[in-house]
């Protein structure tokens, strides 16, 4: 017992007596996108993981462009020229240990100084099927499912697609909706939307009879019959998620498969407060897209969607406008453009006839409502003002 609280006294000596060893400050993991935005860029010491973009040997120095996907532009890589370029190839993914400092050249803020270099997996540039500086088209995308998202075509898409959903949610959210998950797999349909697909066990030798669910199972088409129940308890209620339609058509309008965004509103007073939550809703999400990720919006405008974010622009500065259906009909007819389908009263607008209305209204979203009754649904509210109208838009 005495030997033990001897040896005690000592160690308590020795660490008192002797200098802490300095341990090194560890690399905080960034982004390329939180490199690229770094304020203070005085040398903090940063790991970065990414894919290398582009790599060119100079006599004493290497330079990589890396990119994580969190981002359009790269982040600049400078290293010595010591380190192993070989494998170093475009495609590679790797892990940066240095230190992020401010770069002398004008196109870009800062840089990262490598201190050490790790091939996390190699890439033969020989096998892989992009090349560097290439653009391929679409069609030769979709063979490599698996790599096209690394493009810079594939990932801007993908990263406006993620901000608007963000966007979207946070609309709701900052307007008391609740979120509510509808069901994917449901026994309900909805009407006009379109055909269903069934869902049925695999194994048929397991349910030989009767149905899986004890009844005919499909694919939700809509949300809108669970969010009608849940409006009787909530007073704004939204779901965003997949929807199926079975629609045998090949064309940008028919698709198999895409989310979409469905709310109820209990205690609505009028249909002119249902339109200003929508204008609200397309507003503050485009306004949030081209705010956060510019740089892929510009993309899109420039090689994938010519035109369209002026166009965006313009519907940010610009309310929207309310016609009646009456007054869009006696529009259409006194257009000069030859329609496929001829317009008249009484007969539901096709796609033509809204783009033509967009377009005479000075390209700004128009809400057409006072409909007749005959090309509504029975439980749409009629219109007080007019009888044979409903209150839909």
């Amino acid at each position: 017992m005495f030997g033990a609280r001897r040896l005690l006294r000592v160690l308590r000596s020795c660490s008192c007596s002797s200098a802490p060893c300095p341990r090194p400050k560890p690399a905080a993991k960034l982004s390329v996108r939180e490199a690229l935005r770094a304020q203070n860029s005085n040398g903090e010491r940063v790991k970065v993981q990414g894919w290398i973009r582009s790599v060119r040997s100079q006599k004493e120095v290497l330079f990589l462009h890396v990119n994580d996907g969190s981002s359009l532009e790269s982040l600049q890589v400078v290293a010595d020229s010591n380190f192993d370029s070989r494998e170093l190839a475009f495609g590679s993914s790797v892990e940066v240990y240095g230190k992020l400092v401010k770069s002398p050249a004008k196109r870009q803020n800062v840089e990262l100084k490598a201190e050490k270099i790790e091939v996390v997996g190699n890439c033969d540039p020989k096998d892989f099927p992009f090349k560097y500086k290439e653009r391929p088209p679409l069609e030769y995308l979709r063979q490599f499912p698996h790599l096209r998202c690394r493009t810079n075509a594939l990932g801007s898409i993908l990263r406006v697609r993620s901000e608007a959903t963000a966007a979207i949610h946070s609309f709701f959210k900052d307007s008391g909706f609740v979120h509510i998950h509808t069901p994917i797999i449901t026994s309900n349909d909805c009407e006009g939307a379109g055909e269903l697909f069934q869902v049925e066990p695999s194994s048929k030798i397991k349910v030989p009879e009767e149905n899986f669910f004890d009844v005919p199972a499909f694919l939700t088409v809509s949300g809108q019959l669970h969010l009608e129940v849940m409006s009787g308890a909530f007073t704004q209620v939204f779901t965003f998620g997949p929807t199926f339609r079975a629609e045998n058509s090949q064309s940008r309008r028919h698709l198999a498969e895409f989310y979409m965004v469905e709310a109820e509103i209990s205690f609505i007073e009028s249909l002119q407060d249902l339109m200003q939550v929508m204008e609200g809703l397309f507003k503050s999400a485009t306004m949030m897209v081209l705010s956060n990720c510019p740089e892929d919006v510009e993309l899109c405008h420039k090689f994938m969607a010519p035109g369209q974010k002026d166009r965006l622009e313009h519907m940010l500065k610009n309310n929207f406008l309310i016609i009646s259906y009456t007054e869009a009909v006696e529009i259409l007819k006194q257009a000069s453009q030859n329609f496929t389908f001829t317009p008249e009263w009484g007969v539901d607008l096709h796609t033509e006839h809204e783009k033509y209305l967009v377009k005479h209204c000075g390209n700004v979203p128009v809400f057409v409502i006072n409909y007749p009754l005959a090309l509504k649904p029975f439980y749409m509210r009629d219109n007080e003002d007019g009888p044979q109208h409903t209150e839909v838009a």
